[in-house]
């Protein structure tokens, strides 16, 4: 009995570790970039290219690990911990994986992905004259208020738009309402982590709860979920399958959302809030 409840633990903490390793390094998230875009895929009815799929993926990686760790392994470049050393690889292979993946999308996709590489760096790096921002840290991240809107931005083009391009598809009407409705959508997934970050945010950052509080974040992410069902409406063709999986998704976050508290479990924003694309891709993908 002694042996097995000793084997049960130690079993639990290597799936804890990995777990771990699982949300720290990325993998989630951009698991959840790849789903968005797949969903951009089924609701247009283009062709979901494996290359493109793969290539935000292990971009997604590299991008997230760069803005989460530059500051870290600058300061400790030679004394790396073991798990950062283990990400820092991680994020050089995905790196590689990138390029081989990315140099067989369409050039318009390649030029607007390389963009957005921009934004992320000066999200990530200080490269702003101080008289420019009025910080001390001169990034885009620093930035008062603008935090969640970068991300979102970010999140809506490479999703939406760069699908849409690496089809040689145009910007049609429906295109710009699913990146409208992606936009609004990835600010209302932040709202928890900006609830749940209020314990640790300087108040310079100016997010949304810090400004209108908690409850009144809780209130704002239903109405825009709200909003983004009824731009469905706004569509040349409403599919019957894609409005279900919608309004599927839509409860679902409203309820992640109504139960965001400053006091949440680990894995309530990083892993459960992050899932609910990945959610919506499997439902959509079920219906259609």
């Amino acid at each position: 009995m002694v042996i097995n409840t000793f084997n049960y633990f130690c079993y639990m903490r290597v799936l804890k570790s990995l777990l771990n390793f699982y949300i720290n390094s990325s993998i989630h998230v951009s698991i959840a970039v790849v789903a968005f875009s797949y969903i951009t895929c089924l609701e247009l009815d283009l062709n979901c290219d494996k290359n493109l799929l793969l290539a935000l993926f292990y971009a997604s990686i590299c991008g997230y690990n760069f803005v989460k760790y530059f500051g870290l392994v600058k300061f400790y470049h030679r004394r790396l911990a073991s798990w950062l050393k283990s990400i820092q690889i991680l994020t050089f292979l995905c790196l590689i994986a990138m390029i081989y993946y990315g140099i067989n999308l369409d050039n318009n996709a390649l030029l607007l992905a390389f963009s957005m590489a921009l934004v992320t760096f000066l999200y990530a790096i200080p490269v702003f004259p101080k008289v420019v921002l009025r910080k001390s840290q001169k990034n885009l991240r620093h930035v008062s208020g603008l935090k969640i809107y970068v991300i979102a931005f970010v999140w809506s083009v490479v999703t939406v738009f760069i699908p849409v391009l690496n089809s040689s598809e145009i910007i049609s009407w429906d295109v710009s309402i699913i990146a409208l409705q992606r936009f609004l959508i990835v600010v209302v997934l932040m709202l928890p982590f900006e609830i749940r970050d209020l314990n640790y945010d300087t108040l310079k950052l100016a997010t949304v709860p810090q400004k209108i509080g908690v409850k009144a974040t809780n209130a704002l992410g239903l109405l825009l979920l709200i909003v983004v069902f009824l731009f469905e409406f706004l569509k040349d063709e409403v599919n019957t399958n894609q409005l279900w999986s919608l309004m599927i998704f839509v409860a679902i976050t409203a309820l992640f959302i109504l139960f965001s508290r400053k006091q949440q479990s680990k894995y309530y924003s990083a892993f459960w809030v992050e899932a609910l694309p990945i959610l919506w891709a499997a439902v959509l993908m079920v219906l259609t």
